[in-house]
């Protein structure tokens, strides 16, 4: 399986819209910019294109070195204040001044600021600190970014639910990443593996601490923020399982059977316990208007994890990709500086893996499995692993947040899902041969190909596929025809 950052790499490349090259910026003046003040500009991101093909160039400008990300920011959500809360009227009416907001600096990437000093520090969405602590805990997320909360699942059974089954395949298949809308009802979605889960992301914490959990000081405005927009979340979606009392400041888990008081633990360690999903939390920093990775909660990486990135910019992590600076690098700093908080795009990276390997850090036992194609390995152990993937921007702290969740599918399944077999045989036989390799399917290609070449041919041969099937990606991607009624089926609704 690819380094998730890497695929973060791809994911925001890809939406990246080539008619966005041409800023058209105004600079500030070397003065201001050195005491980081800002002249905000009424900016915002387009709803990004579902492809973009490699064989098409981008044209970097000549000017790409000199770009300051300092001057840009994503669209303003202050507009939403009035609506909100009553409780910020007062702190509004203080500081109402457009032209003043503009020249206040931005909120420092690494340092807590003084109480005093809240009102002359505002955050890239143009909130100021003393309008986010005026919010308190738990304000209208939904109204502040724009995205609603999802509707309620009453037929919701843990016991009997399953992930929506996302068979992210395509052909042709090259580096042009599938994109979607983000489905508010699918932020965070939870299956019958919940309870075990929670329990192993939370003995990998116990084992491996700082390398799946950390947080670096100036990201505990996102932190908060974040633990706070998934309470509400699973109390919206998921009624009769999950209660938060804003008075007592307890989370009511009903299927663990437990009560987490909020304030006597740290955010981060409330999502440990509560939500089986992986949170990388990136921040902008004044200095050079880039973000940084500086606090994350990451159980699910294969060979990496929280410690080995913390801290860096989007181009250190990156480092390692060939010409990752050349023709990549500039668009995706100005995606990053430049995304709205409406708008959460979602998508699939895939692998196949021998059983289920959660977690794997450099030096794993797993990884000696990739070496070889075992004979003594059939295809019962072969799984599908999906890791379904968001990115969305925090309306009040402005953290770029990037959250994910693996899902392992037995590939036995793939049987009775009509042209799955086709489009997974056609990427391991014609895939090109160094994504192929980057992908890592080879240790599991001497038992999955035979069995979906059975397939296919049972398929063609049942009439659920036709015998001449040109295969491409399928227009229901990244599912297949009649997924709802037998997802729907197997749950018992």
């Amino acid at each position: 399986m690819p380094d998730l950052f890497l695929l973060l790499l791809g994911f925001v490349f890809t939406v990246s819209s080539i008619s966005y090259l041409a800023l058209g910026q105004r600079q500030r003046d070397v003065v201001l910019g050195r005491l980081h003040f800002r002249r905000r500009r009424a900016t915002g991101a387009l709803t990004p294109p579902r492809s973009l093909s490699p064989s098409k160039k981008e044209k970097i400008p000549a000017a790409v070195p000199t770009v300051d990300f300092r001057e840009l920011y994503p669209p303003s959500r202050r507009f939403t204040l009035p609506e909100i809360d009553s409780k910020v009227r007062p702190v509004l009416a203080a500081s109402d001044d457009e032209e003043a907001i503009d020249d206040r600096p931005c909120v420092p990437l690494d340092e807590c600021v003084d109480e005093e000093e809240r009102s002359k520090f505002f955050t890239p969405t143009a909130f100021s600190l003393e309008e986010v602590v005026a919010l308190g805990d738990f304000p209208d997320y939904a109204g502040l970014s724009g995205v609603p909360l999802p509707a309620a699942c009453p037929e919701f059974d843990i016991n009997k639910a399953l992930p929506r089954p996302y068979r992210p395949f395509r052909w042709s298949y090259h580096q042009t990443m599938s994109l979607m809308k983000m489905d508010p009802d699918y932020w965070l979605e939870l299956e019958n593996t919940y309870v075990k889960r929670i329990r192993q992301r939370e003995e990998l914490f116990a084992k491996y601490g700082e390398a799946v959990l950390q947080s670096l000081p100036g990201s505990e405005m996102a932190c908060k923020e974040l633990m706070e927009m998934c309470l509400q979340f699973l109390c919206a979606r998921y009624p009769h399982y999950f209660r938060l009392d804003t008075e007592k400041m307890v989370f009511y888990n009903r299927i663990l059977n437990t009560e987490t008081h909020i304030k006597s633990m740290p955010p981060l360690h409330v999502i440990l316990h509560n939500i089986p999903e992986d949170f990388g939390i990136m921040l902008r920093d004044p200095e050079t208007g880039l973000y940084c990775f500086r606090a994350g909660l990451i159980c699910s990486s294969l060979g990496w994890n929280v410690g080995t990135k913390i801290g860096m910019k989007l181009h250190e992590i990156h480092q390692p990709i060939p010409d990752y600076k050349e023709k990549m690098q500039f668009s995706m700093d100005r995606y990053f500086a430049k995304k709205p908080t409406d708008k959460p795009i979602q998508r699939g990276s895939w692998g196949l893996e021998i059983d289920e390997p959660l977690f794997m850090p450099p030096g794993d036992p797993h990884e000696k499995l990739r070496d070889v194609q075992d004979p003594e390995y059939d295809i019962s152990r072969c799984n599908l692993r999906v890791d379904w993937q968001t990115l969305r921007r925090l309306p009040l702290s402005a953290a770029v947040i990037f959250n994910f969740k693996a899902l392992f599918t037995p590939v036995e399944n793939f049987r009775n899902e009509p042209y799955i077999p086709s489009l997974c045989l056609k990427v391991l036989r014609e895939g090109k041969k160094n994504l192929m390799e980057y992908k890592n399917t080879w240790h599991t290609e001497h038992c999955v190909i035979p069995a979906l070449e059975a397939y296919e041919q049972e398929q063609v041969a049942k009439g659920l596929i036709p015998k001449d099937w040109d295969v491409h990606t399928l227009d229901d991607a990244p599912f297949y025809p009649g997924w709802e009624e037998m997802w729907h089926k197997a749950q018992g609704f």
